[in-house]
């Protein structure tokens, strides 16, 4: 066992000890909402390449149609008056510390991407699979207002995919190369901090990125932060709607 996976499982049951009972309290006004089971299950994949369930407190209405709607803009309708709140500061993701436990998830790794995404993965994106999925990682911490960027997106699915999804895998490939015990606090530390003062933790990890690679780094990380469609890691092309439409079926 691990350095790494004795200090998630030690910390997991500490923070779980620490946080049930509020963590029951959020429940009880999750489910007073709308009178609807307050955990999500949402099927993801893990560590080469496995299927497990992610544990969520569910910040959306549930919705009786069949949904393919998988990345979530700031002003989603489905989103909960609640909904809005934990999703904000992550409080959703407590939940979560049941799957360290579980072995299934590490604190700080690449984020686990849904069954239908990670069809779409190149060999290079596969490497992603090589460690435990995480709560938290530095993609996590740059795109925490992923949902301020898909806002007025008409195809957040799409939009996902063209403008977030290939620096996440990159960055993502990143950590996988050069994790340790030491950056794993480092992202921790980051994470924490991230909740309250978003600019510094984003600022340092533009500069560690960029030493690492400026040419590609600088177009994420340019003054204006626009961000442009782009090609995943190992493909040589831009991810198309035909391409979403095979793996939802539609």
């Amino acid at each position: 066992m691990s350095i790494k996976t004795i200090f998630d499982y030690i910390l997991a049951i500490l923070l779980f000890i620490i946080l049930l009972l509020p963590t029951l309290i959020v429940l009880f006004l999750v489910f007073k909402e709308d009178l609807q089971n307050p955990i999500y299950s949402s099927k993801r994949v893990k560590k080469n390449s496995k299927p497990f369930s992610l544990y969520k407190i569910r910040s959306m209405r549930v919705l009786q149609e069949k949904n393919t709607i998988k990345s979530t803009s700031y002003n989603d309708p489905r989103i909960s008056k609640i909904g809005s709140v934990i999703r904000k500061y992550k409080i959703d993701e407590i939940p979560q510390l049941i799957n360290i436990i579980k072995n299934e998830m590490s604190f700080v790794g690449p984020r686990p991407n849904v069954i239908e995404e990670v069809s779409l993965y190149s060999n290079l994106e596969t490497k992603l699979l090589d460690v435990k999925p995480g709560i938290t990682d530095y993609a996590s911490i740059i795109f925490s207002d992923e949902a301020e960027i898909l806002k007025n997106s008409k195809n957040a699915n799409l939009d996902y995919n063209l403008l977030i999804r290939p620096w996440k895998s990159l960055i993502g490939l990143y950590y996988v190369k050069n994790n340790n015990i030491f950056m794993d606090l480092e992202i921790i530390l980051l994470t924490a901090i991230s909740l309250f003062n978003k600019k510094f933790p984003i600022k340092y990890i533009s500069k560690k990125l960029l030493r690492h690679d400026f040419k590609t780094f600088s177009k994420l990380f340019n003054p204006e932060r626009i961000l442009v469609p782009t090609i995943p890691p190992g493909h040589n092309r831009l991810v198309s709607q035909s391409d979403l439409d095979k793996i939802y079926c539609i």
